[in-house]
Parts: C-alpha cells; structure tokens; sequence
C-alpha cells in the first residue's frame, strides 16, 4: 500500500478492495502462495487467481462469511512451520460457510489487513453498499460539525477562508500537528481540484481535516466495536468499555457522560453518539490512561511498620550538577520535595560567618546556609505528601555549630520535629500514617551512660570523600583499621529518635542485638556485596530494620546506581541523585509514581513476611507463585518529538520502541519493535510483544522511543510505569523528556493485556508439541529440613498441594482451549468469547439455535437441533470450562483447608525453630538449608492456599443470549 495512502473511513477500505492487491494464501500443509485478492463490483463476492479451481469456485460469498480474524486466530495459522515466518499483524482469517471453514491470508503489511477486515466486517454487517455510502455512512455527524466550525471560522460569509486561517483552525483542533503538515495538505488538495489561491472553501477544508485528522487504527477500533461502523452509540460505548477496557459496573449513564464529555458536534452530543473525533478524543484523555486512576491517590495500606515501605530518597538533593564541580542551589530541595522525595540527605559544614552551611562540592561560592535549608522544608515538606520526612543529617562541623544546628531544628520546625522517645515494648517502627506530619532526624545519638554536653561516637564513612577534596579531613582513621571518632553535641544528639544511625557488624549481630529504632547506612559497595552474596540475609533484615544505600564516592560525576538491584532485596531507601536524569532516574520516578505519589510504596508481601521464602536474585519463576504474561501491542506513535541537538537529519525520524521490564533478575527483559521508515511524526507499529512476570509487584514497565540511524541511535522519549499501575485495553502512554518532563501531545497508542502464565511460569511452545507437552505437569512440593518431626508435618500437605495445582491448571487450561475455538487469544475476556459466538450465530443462514441460561449458578450452553462440527466443539469446550470451574469452587474450601492446617502447623514450630535446631545439632550450612527449606514451606503452603482459596468466579456476561 502507498505510504501516502490513509485509509480513514469504509469507502477507502471497500476502494482498496476493489482495485484488488496481492495477498498470501495459507493452505493447512502450511504452503503459501500468492494470489492476487479482490472485491467484485456487485460487492458480493471475494474472488482470487490463479487458480486451479473453477473460477466460480475461487471465491467466498460474502453472505456465507461468519467472522474475520486479525492475527494468528486458526489451527493453520498457530502451526509449528509457520508461527515464526511472519508477524501476528499482517495475517487474518475469513471463517465462511455452514460448517466454518477458513481461509487464512497473510498480507504484506499491518495497514493493508486493517482495509480487508475493516471493509470485510461491513459489507458482512450490512450487504451491499456503494462505494460511496459507508465513506459518508452519517454525513450530519462529522461533516456537519465540521462544516459548522468553517462556517464559524467564515466571517465574512464568503464560502472561503484565507489558509492560514484554515491552518490555525485545524491546528486548534489537533493539538501537536505541525504547521508546515497542515499547509502541505492543503497545497496538495487545491493543485489536485485545481483550486490554487489563498483561500479554501468549505468542502476542501473538510477533506482536509478529515485527511489529516483521522487516525485509521482509531477508525479500525471504531468499527469493530460499532453498531452503523461510523460512530459508537451508548450500548456500543458500553460493551467496548466492558469487554475491551475491563471496566466493572459500566451503566449507560456514565456512557452517556464520557459522549457529553467528549463529542465534539453538537448533534451527536444530543443522540447520544461518540463519533471518531470524539472518540479520539476520549482514548487521548486522562480518564483513558494508561495509569490506573485508583494509584493517583493513596490507595495502600499506610498502617504498617515504616520498614515495609519503599522510601523516595534523596542523595546531593542541593547539587544542580556534578559532584565535584557542581553548583549547590536551595531549588534542588524544592524539587525533589515537589517530587514527593520523603528522605533527604543534609551534610552539616561549618560555615566561614559561625553558623553551618550544606554543600556537596569543593566551591566554597557554591554552598547553601543550613538555616535557609531548614526555612524551606519547613515550608515544602508536606506539600506533595502528608507522610514523614526523614532528615539525614551527616555531621561535619564543630560541636558549637552542630549547638546552633540543632536550634535552628527546633525553632523553625517546631511541633514537626518527632521527638518522642522509642516505645521499648514495641518491636517494629511506628506506621507513615500514625507519623504523619512529622519530621524525624536520622543520626548519631550519644551513649546514655556520657552526661556531658558533648561525647565521641563512631562516625560514617558517607560524606568523607568530599571531605577529603576539601581538605578538612583532620581526623585520621585510628590505627588497625577501625570505625572514626568524632565529637557529637548532646543537643543535636537528643534531636534523634526512630532513626538512631548505627555501625553495621553483620547479619547475625544485628538479629541478636539490634534494636528496631536503630538503622544502618551501606555504601553501594557494600549493599552491593550482600546482593550478591547473601540476598537472603539482606531481604530477612530489612524486614524489620530501615537500612538506606546512599552512591558510591567514586561516582564524582553525580551518576545514579540502579535502585531495582537494592529494592529486591527490601532496601527501604535507596539515595538517588535526582538532578541526574537517565534510566536509573526514570526508574526511581516511574517507580514512586505510585500510591498517590506520597513516597511510600508498601513492599512485596513475600518480603515483610515474618517466614517466607524469597531468592532476590532467582532467575526463575518463584516458589507456588503463578507467573502472570503481559501482552504488549505497540500501535503508534504521535507527535513525536526531533531528539535533541539532531538538526543534521532535518525532518526525517525513523522511530523505533523499546520495551523493557526492569524487576528481580527472572523478570529482567527488552523487546523492541521494527524500524517506522519514513513515517513522519505519527508512525505505526503494530508489533505485539510478550513478558512473562514473575512478581509483579516489584516489576516497572519502561517504554523508549529511539531515533535509528546508522552512526548511534538518538532518545526521543520514555515513560515509567510499575506493573500494578498498569490499566488494560486500548490507551495511550503520555512520554516525557529524559529529564522526566512531559512532551506535550507525544503519546505511543497501546494495547494492554495480563494473563496467568500456565504451567508454574515455564513458557510452552505452539503448535500439537506444545499441547502434548502441556500433559507433564509440574508440582509444587515442600522441602526436607532434616527435622523428623518438621518434616512429617509438611509431608502432610503433599497431595493437598498437588490438588490445589491441579484444580488451578484445569481450570486455566479449559479456558485457553475454549478461548481459542472462539479465534481469540489467550489474552481475551469471557465476554470477547461469547460476543464471538453470539455473532457466528446472527450471521449465519441455516441460523442454528444456543441458548444460554444464566438464571442458573453454572450458565449452561446448549444447541437446540443440529449445529456445525465447529460450534458443537465450542460448546463442548465451554463446558468442560464450566465443569472445571465448577470442580475448583465446590473443592477449594476443602483443599484450602488442608494447606492452612499444614502451615499453622508447620508454623506452631516457628518459635522454637532456633530450640530444635540445637537439639538437633545443625550448624553451618546444614542450619542455613533447614532455615531456607522450613521458610520455603511455609511461603508454599500460604500461597497455593490463597491462590485455591481465590477461586474465579464466573464472569458476568455481556447480554442475555437466546440465540
């Protein structure tokens, strides 16, 4: 197809068709050949040559045709010898006649499928039309509100409008489209109606907009969805909504609302119809976004200790630039306090007039006075969050200015500041919500047994690289290689409370003798380290203790480390240095995009479990947890954006997107799509991309968008989201520079589906190999401890487990077979799969009768006389669907039952776990395997309880069928 050709209503579509083109014919022994497909003039016939066939033969009656299928929807399409020979895209399906036969085709791209489906599923809708009458289809609609806009624009009333004029109106109208692409298609209409000159009439101007103005997979998405395949009525608004969107307790009046909204013309606004502007409209609006809406506002539980919770952190927030010769400006704390940051980092100088001073750079002109610092966060604190501020404070002055320090703290926060003693009954750290408002003081604190105004205690490594560059390192480390000494006052000392700054020994120390309200600060290096060598540790410490990672000194040019490798392991804060934009930046804000934006995230369950079992580096699916699969459709791009400083290409941008999955190591993944050639601003893509998941709630969705060109590809522009904020269905993704700023109008247009993986998270392949090997199931089993009795406990829920695995992979595998006998993907809804089957049956002629009663628990679906084979195997898998479910319901009480018992069973040993060990003489690492099986047990047990307690209920159907 011309890249210049736009295919943006039914006429263009039914004219494509009728010129005829070169499509690739799919026979079931997987052989394809060419054959040049067309429409017959009567529009009541598809035919194809060459052929061996009679040439009355060739061809498919239009009447006789049931559905047509985008993508790999059929047996011959989804076969081994051909899944990997071309994109999901370009291929589609014709099922015809009475016992559904199909005719399956393979086109040279996504555009030319989107005009055989598009002008297919009308003439099947609505018979014969001329090619005419679908383009104009509802011309009271569009065309008159157009119309009426030019006539608005017509001061004169003259008929015509000077062009810039014209280009100013369209240019209102489309936000984001060049000027310089809307004179163009007006140069190109008036020397194509030979119509040159300085004005436009009416009926230029409407072709224009419309040219310009129509986004065809908009159209597409219109049409499927449409009961007159030009605009969307309340009911048709409302099944998309259901079915495609996911949306629950959709009622004809919110519909009737979003037509209100967002309808343009004033006439659809009255009957009730979203035509395409409007419907462009509402896809591109914040009630269509991509980030679901329940996550703009705090919607997790804040009542947990403060250690379950992710914390936005600040490292350097004063600095603008580098670490070395970077400029310190007090604007660096209004943002990042802006940005909801909920820790920041203050390191105390003394300064030249006898007040301390913060600054992160060796330029004495460049630092900032600690009593503006304070000023303005007594001000900003609360601004974007009402939860706690924490203030890290890294000691460097003399203990006189640490005295006026400390004063400053008192006066300018006043009742802010937390000064309550720890409650030494308690075990965990109070919760965000009881702290709200208040600003606490992390570190050093004197000894109770120094009663003097001052006293020595162990300093922290952080900040003594600057130190050093400044030449203010006079206190030499003491010989042997131990902690420093410096001088604290006991007023700044008293200041501190929850946040009690401590020196980390190991794992084992901290177990026995750390209290909660104490925490360590590790150097990347360090936390690094223990990520690597002993993720276990790091992850069952930091569910009761705060412990906060702050970059490596050595990183002087101010560059951030990845927060995702500290965030695994339950790192609470991670200090990022927010005035340096990039990957680890985006993934930080994208991250703390979340829960409203206050800068809390409340951790993995898995993680702030008392006894569970997780592996931060696991590189496979984890133990009893279902792997979820995420299908990604990248469609389009819009108004993207020349990357920076590229003046050399000129207007040419070959865009492409990447997709990556930042998470624990087993969910770590990039896809990219094909190069747009040549495609302006507004390219298509249409590539389907797949992610298997394996904890969600610490995965982050990234999208890039990547300038190709031969000499190093250029940014364009990214988006962060984490995978709970994730909406499904059509949306579109708002993009932003790499400094995290929004583009405005820049958008990539997504298809957004999330599944159960099947299986236990291992992928299986297509085809009659993957369905024999989906018959060897895997087990989820318990772990020996090399305890006797342990042991006999957990054995008691082997058959229990296998059940509760079994009931789950029934159920998920009777709904995959029933959804792809529909033609639908693993990815579809219940109601996409009965809306499919109701519209077999409305378009076939010998017009079988199915009735489903959904008076009853279990909607039973029945044939009333003789059915095609087709339809008689649907309603065999619909019932197996229904029989499994039905299985799963009634046992998973019982079965849920016997997996509680075996926990709390297995959990009553827990106390006297450390008792036994020793009776038992386990040591080393023989103790360390028992520990991880014993809590790699119990975290089974709990969520192969859940996940069969959580039993699917039957989805509620989009209409009552009697068919």
């Amino acid at each position: 197809m011309p890249n210049d050709r736009k295919i943006n209503s039914t006429a263009a579509c039914i004219s494509l068709m009728l010129e005829g083109c070169e499509l690739k014919k799919v026979r079931s022994n997987s052989r394809m050949y060419s054959r040049f497909f067309v429409l017959d003039a009567d529009m009541r016939s598809v035919r194809w040559e060459p052929s061996k066939k009679d040439s009355e033969k060739a061809k498919i009656e239009i009447k006789s045709v049931k559905e047509v299928r985008v993508g790999k929807k059929t047996p011959v399409l989804r076969s081994n010898g051909l899944s990997d020979q071309f994109p999901d895209e370009c291929a589609f399906s014709i099922i015809y006649g009475d016992n559904y036969e199909s005719l399956d085709l393979v086109a040279s791209s996504a555009d030319v499928v989107s005009a055989w489906v598009m002008g297919l599923r009308y003439l099947v809708s609505y018979g014969k039309h001329s090619p005419e009458a679908p383009g104009t289809g509802h011309p009271s609609l569009r065309t008159s509100w157009i119309s009426s806009v030019f006539d608005l624009a017509d001061l004169e009333k003259s008929g015509h409008i000077p062009v810039s004029r014209a280009v100013q109106l369209i240019k209102a109208l489309n936000p984001g489209m060049k000027t310089s692409t809307i004179e163009l298609k007006f140069k190109e209409l008036q020397k194509a109606s030979e119509r040159p000159g300085m004005e436009v009439a009416c009926d230029l101007f409407v072709e224009a907009y419309c040219e310009l103005c129509t986004r065809p997979e908009i159209f597409f998405l219109l049409v499927q969805f449409s009961s007159n395949k030009e605009y969307l009525g309340v009911k048709d608004l409302l099944m998309f909504l259901e079915v495609e969107q996911g949306m629950e307790g959709v009622t004809e009046e919110k519909c009737l609302e979003i037509v209100s909204k967002y309808e343009p013309s004033k006439e659809g606004r009255e009957k009730g119809y979203l035509a395409i502007d409007g419907f462009t409209r509402y896809l591109l609006s914040a009630d269509c976004s991509i980030f679901d809406p329940q996550h703009r506002k705090v919607c997790q539980d804040m009542a947990q200790p403060l250690s379950h919770y992710y914390i936005s952190s600040a490292h350097s927030a004063c600095l603008l630039e580098d670490n070395f010769w970077g400029r310190s400006d007090i604007s660096g704390y209004i943002s990042a306090l802006g940005l909801g940051c909920r820790s920041i980092e203050l390191v105390l100088w003394d300064g030249p007039d006898g007040e301390p001073v913060v600054y992160t750079s060796p330029s004495a002109a460049s630092c900032v006075p600690f009593r503006a610092v304070v000023g303005l966060i007594d001000q900003h604190a609360f601004t974007a969050s009402a939860y706690p501020l924490i203030l890290c404070l890294v000691v460097r002055c003399s203990a006189p200015q640490q005295r006026l320090a400390a004063q400053c703290l008192r006066k300018t926060l006043g009742e802010k500041l937390y000064l309550e003693p720890p409650n030494p009954v308690a075990s965990y750290l109070p919760s965000p919500e009881e702290l709200k408002g208040r600003i606490l003081i992390k570190g050093k604190k004197l000894p109770p047994t120094c009663e003097d105004s001052e006293g020595e205690v162990s300093d922290e490594e952080e900040g003594w690289e600057l130190a050093r560059r400044l030449g203010q390192e006079d206190r030499e480390a003491p010989e042997g290689g131990g902690l420093r000494r410096v001088r604290l006052s006991r007023e700044l000392s008293e200041l501190v409370s929850l946040c009690q700054a401590v020196p980390f020994q190991d794992f084992e120390s901290s177990r026995r003798g750390q209290r909660y309200w104490e925490m360590c600060s590790f150097s990347e290096v360090e936390a690094g380290r223990f990520a690597n060598e002993c993720p276990a540790e790091l992850v069952s410490y930091n569910k009761r203790f705060l412990s906060r990672v702050y970059p490596s000194p050595m990183r002087i040019d101010a560059s951030n480390m990845n927060p995702q490798d500290f965030w695994k392991c339950g790192c609470q804060m991670v200090a990022m240095n927010y005035q340096t934009p990039g990957l680890m930046m985006d993934l930080n804000a994208g991250w703390f995009r979340q829960n409203g934006a206050c800068g809390y995230v409340l951790r993995p369950a898995i993680m702030r479990e008392e006894v569970s079992y997780f592996s931060a580096n696991a590189k496979d699916s984890l133990p009893g947890v279902p792997a979820q699969l995420l299908h990604l459709k990248v469609i389009s791009g819009q108004n993207l954006p020349k990357p920076k400083g590229s003046g050399a290409k000129g207007e040419v941008v070959e865009p492409y997107v990447c997709a990556e999955i930042h998470g624990i190591p087993a969910d770590c993944a990039e896809h990219r799509t094909k190069t747009a050639l040549q495609s302006g601003d507004n390219p298509i893509f249409d590539e389907s991309l797949e992610f298997q998941i394996n904890l969600p709630e610490l995965a982050v969705l990234r999208f890039v968008v990547l300038d190709d060109d031969y000499i190093g590809d250029e940014f364009i522009a990214q988006y962060t989201i984490p995978f709970e904020c994730l909406q499904p269905g059509y949306r579109h993704v708002p993009l932003q520079s790499l400094a995290g700023e929004p583009l405005p109008h820049a958008t990539l247009f997504v298809h957004v589906a999330i599944t159960d993986r099947r299986g236990g998270g291992k992928g299986h392949r297509r085809g009659l190999a993957g369905r024999r090997g989906r018959r060897v199931r895997e087990y989820t089993s318990t772990k020996a401890t090399g305890i006797k009795a342990i042991d006999e406990v957990f054995r008691t829920a082997t058959q229990p487990l296998r059940e509760a695995t079994d009931l789950r992979e029934n159920v998920q595998n009777a709904l995959v077979s029933f959804k792809e006998l529909c033609g639908l993907t693993p990815a579809a809804n219940m109601k996409q799969c009965i809306l499919t089957v109701s519209t077999w049956l409305l378009h076939s002629d010998s017009a079988p009768s199915v009735t489903l009663n959904l008076a009853e628990q279990y909607p039973p679906m029945e044939a009333q006389g003789p059915i095609p084979d087709l339809l008689r195997k649907v309603l065999t898998a619909y019932e197996t669907m229904i029989q499994t479910s039905r299985t799963l319901i009634e046992s998973a009480d019982a079965v849920y039952g016997k997996l509680i018992q075996a926990q709390q069973a297995g959990m009553d040993f827990h106390k006297e776990l450390h008792r036994i060990e020793t009776k038992e003489g386990l040591r080393g690492r023989k103790l360390q395997k028992a520990l991880e099986s014993f809590a790699w047990n119990i975290t089974v047990l709990k969520v192969r309880g859940e996940g069969c307690g959580d039993s699917p209920a039957l989805p509620t159907l989009p209409l009552p069928l009697s068919l």
